[in-house]
Parts: structure tokens; C-alpha cells; sequence
């Protein structure tokens, strides 16, 4: 059996200054293995989350995610900023 390519994508949020978490990479393959790589150098926090990176996968790049997708985006950025709390620096 074949396994699928890997896909992965990475949003931008400030908090307070941006309404909305915004789309600014996604990809599949070695692009999304560029993705994860260049998280991981710069300490960004990683959540895999297949059914999400699915839909994100589908959104243009630079653009807001849409409200449908505000509460799945919120809880992986609740659990970020929690890790950031217990990590001074990480971020």
C-alpha cells in the first residue's frame, strides 16, 4: 500500500493585532517537509492534526482561515500559548 504524501502548513497570529490566525504556508512532500523543518529550527511548536491540515490545505496562501475553522486554530493556539507560558524563550 502506497502512503501519502506528507502535508503540513503553518499559520501566523499575533494576538491583538491580527483578527484572524492567517494561512502563510502549506504544502505537501518535501515542501512540507521544508515547513517542518523550518519550524523547528526557528523553536515553533508542531501539532499534527491530519483532518485540519486537510482543510488549511485548501485555502489560498496570505489570506485569513475562515470562522468555521476558529475553534480547531483556537485550541491548538490555546495549547501553544501554554507551552510558551512553561518556556520562557521558546517563542
Amino acid at each position: 500500500m502506497k502512503e501519502k504524501p506528507l502535508k503540513s502548513a503553518a499559520l501566523k497570529y499575533t494576538h491583538g493585532k491580527d483578527p484572524a490566525p492567517v494561512l502563510i504556508a502549506k504544502g505537501r512532500g518535501k515542501v512540507a517537509e521544508k515547513i517542518i523543518e523550518a519550524a523547528k529550527a526557528h523553536g515553533i511548536p508542531i501539532h499534527e492534526d491530519g483532518e485540519l491540515v486537510e482543510f488549511l490545505s485548501m485555502l489560498d496562501l496570505y489570506r485569513e482561515i475562515p470562522p468555521e475553522l476558529y475553534r480547531a486554530v483556537a485550541e491548538i493556539l490555546a495549547f501553544i500559548y501554554s507551552i510558551k507560558r512553561k518556556t520562557p524563550g521558546l517563542l
